[in-house]
């Protein structure tokens, strides 16, 4: 790819947009550091495919003044996210290259993404470009030390819609900087390839969306279908489109298709009514959201909407059925002395001297937060990394109930809708409490403008209870410390739920992954008297479906490697209990098995708590004190499998979803388990259904894992009329990769030695806990 942009930037063919960029001032530190780099291999330099030096030429090349001359800091990491700057330019590039003003008018924008280079490109700039300078990232050579003079320029993806054709393409733009003698700069984009990927749909987007509800509330057959059921001010009437999915041919790519759903509100000035508390059922509309025409339209059943519950909002004051408690005290989380991490634009450092944890943090329109360049600073072993790249890449929300609309709602909300692009702006002191460190996130809307999402992802620190205790029962003197975690987040709205996706680091070597499920249930409506069984009622003619929630977090794992060194391997643990013998003479004794995972067919693997299976990715020539591998291992939380048969056409697209665990070695273009375009998608198995036939080998890889965990939600009254948080996911904890706990060395709390500890009694009057017998004995 890097040879391809150098041959691009010859051609005088080339499309190149000119803009003024945002200021990019110099960093003194950062030059000077590179100054002092020497460990850069021309391998290195070859392989990525940029200008390269010997440290001798350019690291010390001294002016006619006798300054010496550093390479130019770079402004922008390879793995931050696109800047609004960059994305302009990205759209703009490729909107010029249209070959007729009916083309570039036809473009439609569905995401602009950084291009992730190479993982050797990025060593590099942590090695030698942007602080902590970590030049260990690069193995040492034999050949002389050579540095590049500079870096890759960034470039872009775009997903671009063409409205009048019907036509998805793929296009890569260059995107350069040129520095001006001011501090701001000029940005250029240049086309490296487009292509036109055949028979798929891209996302859907907002714009879409509003326009197709618009579209169905002026149709006048359902405008005559709604006064039936005793609605004329349209709008009361919330219409929702759904993806269609694939269940027939009728389905396929060559229309681009939603099948809405609709909901009624009761009250007009009220915005904030929860209208999902009336669904409107038997009405079948398709809608054409490439020309925003009904295509279909049928009034099949007469269904009464159901009568206005009274305890369907959710805003404060009596309207909601009852009072705010008034006997909750505030909570305050107060850090007076600031966090204990530090922020260097996307990169984060947390705790310790030369830090605990470090990683960087990125930000994509489909899968929202993503984390990069994961890595515990082990006392005198230096930056040990663990992972390369960790994100939630996809998830399907299958509906259990065969009527319908029901069983079509099967949503890939990553894939048909982009979990970054749903996000929310987070509110400072509900979203996240104590000490925050917000993010913005960028993005292009439908028709290539750039938005900005304010207050994005959120940084912060959590107390987590106990970390480690222990008390001496014959002098009654006891350790304790309290735990805290270092959290980064964000929260999507798909249509009625919201999603919160959470990466937590801990004090002692974990990492925990976890998605908070809250917002409305999806509801159907009943006929007096009807019930059914595959649902809930919650409120007289309302109910809600069964279904599931699915989630896939993708983890580039590199455990004690190198970005790049293919030195990982898979083992599945297995608790037995040891048969009846000679060996089990007292019949008490278990052990753990191991069994290498050697392929990609043999690592397709499920969940077991019976025998409290987990998995362990090792480094396959590291060791501990012991003799024994360094690894992580991955520790199910609760999880489940689809409760669909085999036929299930959402499996057609989800075959991902038969199993817990897949395993494949590093591949830049499988991103996505079903596919990059889930959206319509005829092929039965696409993603890693498919990209495991090949049957890698697995015994000494670039591993990645993937990870399906679900959750089956059969409703309750309580989930009504606003879900309490359901929490799900997973934990990856060090087995081996520390000679003792890391924690050990964690400091008392401060406040363990001041009287604060009070006994509440009654009416608020506190009494002073009493001492306890200083000793047993």
């Amino acid at each position: 790819m890097a040879a391809a942009s150098q041959k691009a930037t010859r051609n005088d063919a080339a499309v190149v947009v000119d803009t003024v960029a945002e200021g990019s001032g110099e960093d003194d530190q950062r030059r000077s550091k590179v100054a002092v780099a020497a460990k850069a291999s021309a391998v290195v330099a070859k392989m990525s495919g940029f200008e390269a030096e010997s440290v001798s030429d350019s690291a010390a090349k001294p002016s006619a003044k006798g300054i010496q001359i550093m390479p130019k800091a770079r402004t922008k990491h390879p793995l931050d996210p696109l800047t609004s700057t960059e994305i302009f330019v990205a759209v703009a590039t490729v909107r010029a290259a249209g070959a007729t003003p009916e083309v570039r008018d036809s473009m439609r924008f569905i995401e602009v993404s950084l291009v992730e280079p190479e993982k050797l490109v990025v060593a590099l700039a942590d090695a030698y470009f942007f602080p902590p300078f970590q030049p260990s990232l690069l193995a040492r050579t034999k050949g002389g030390p050579i540095i590049p003079s500079k870096l890759p320029p960034r470039q872009a993806r775009l997903i671009v819609y063409n409205k009048t054709s019907n036509e998805t393409s793929i296009w890569i733009v260059e995107l350069l900087e040129v520095h001006a003698t001011t501090r701001g700069g000029l940005h250029r984009g240049k086309v490296i390839s487009s292509q036109v990927v055949p028979e798929v749909q891209p996302a859907m987007d907002a714009v879409e969306y509003a326009e197709c509800e618009s579209v169905v509330k002026e149709y006048p057959a359902f405008q005559e279908a709604m006064k039936k059921r005793g609605i004329e001010d349209m709008d009361l009437v919330m219409v929702d489109p759904w993806c269609v999915g694939y269940h027939s041919k009728s389905d396929a790519p060559s229309r681009r298709l939603a099948k809405p759903l609709i909901f009624c509100r009761t009250e007009s000035d009220s915005p904030m009514e929860n209208g999902y508390a009336r669904p409107v059922e038997g009405i079948h509309v398709l809608v054409d959201m490439q020309n925003m025409v009904v295509l279909e339209f049928e009034d099949l059943k007469l269904v009464p909407l159901p009568p206005a519950d009274p305890l369907r909002n959710y805003t404060p004051g009596e309207t909601r059925g009852g009072i705010d408690r008034s006997d909750v005290k505030p909570l305050h989380v107060i850090q007076p002395e600031g966090p204990s991490f530090r922020v260097d634009g996307h990169f984060i450092e947390w705790q310790k001297a030369c830090c605990l944890w470090n990683f960087r943090i990125g930000f994509t329109p489909r899968e929202g937060l993503v984390i990069y360049s994961v890595a515990y600073v082990d006392g005198s072993r230096g930056r040990r990394p663990v992972a390369h790249r960790l994100s939630f890449v996809e998830m399907v929300v299958p509906y259990g109930d065969p009527n319908d609309p029901h069983y079509r709602k099967n949503a890939f909300d990553a894939g048909e809708d982009g979990l970054g692009k749903n996000a929310h702006s987070l509110k400072k002191g509900c979203d996240c409490l104590g000490y925050i460190k917000y993010f913005d996130a960028y993005f292009t809307n439908f028709t290539g403008g750039v938005e900005m999402i304010e207050n994005c992802v959120c940084l912060h620190e959590e107390d987590h209870g106990i970390l480690w205790k222990h008390q001496d029962w014959r002098t009654g003197l006891a350790e304790v410390r309290r735990s805290r975690r270092l959290t980064v987040s964000f929260t999507c709205t798909v249509a009625n739920y919201e999603y919160a996706f959470f990466w937590h680091f801990y004090q002692d070597g974990k990492i925990e992954a976890e998605v908070k499920l809250t917002g409305i249930l999806s509801l159907g409506a009943l006929l007096p008297g009807e019930s059914r069984k595959y649902g809930t009622t919650i409120a007289p003619g309302l109910y809600a479906p069964v279904h599931q929630h699915f989630f896939v977090a993708r983890m580039d794992m590199g455990v004690d490697c190198r970005p790049g060194e293919p030195f990982n391997q898979v083992v599945e643990v297995n608790v037995k209990v040891e048969e009846p013998g000679k060996h089990n003479v007292h019949n008490n004794a278990f052990y753990a098995e191991e069994t290498l995972l050697r392929t990609e067919t043999q690592a397709t693997r499920d969940c077991n708590p019976l025998s409290a299976r987990h998995w362990i990715v090792r480094n396959t020539r590291t060791v501990n004190r012991t003799g024994q591998l360094t690894g992580y291992k991955l520790v199910p939380g609760s999880n489940c499998l689809p409760l669909a048969g085999a036929d299930a056409k959402f499996l057609r697209r989800a075959a991902f979803l038969k199993h817990n665990l897949w395993v494949t070695p590093f591949a830049r273009d499988e991103m996505y388990p079903g596919g990059e375009f889930p959206n319509q998608n005829p092929r039965d198995g696409e993603g890693l259904a498919t990209w495991i036939k090949k049957n890698r080998p697995l015994e000494e890889a670039d591993i990645v894992l993937w990870y399906v965990f679900g959750v089956t939600h059969v409703p309750r009254l309580e989930d009504w009329p606003v879900m309490p948080v359901d929490r799900i996911g997973f934990m990856l904890m060090p087995y081996g990769f520390f000679n003792r706990s890391p924690a050990i060395d964690v400091p008392p709390n401060p406040c363990e030695g001041e009287s604060r500890d009070t006994d509440a009694k009654d009416n608020g009057v506190t009494k002073p806990i009493q001492p306890t017998l200083v000793s047993k004995l």
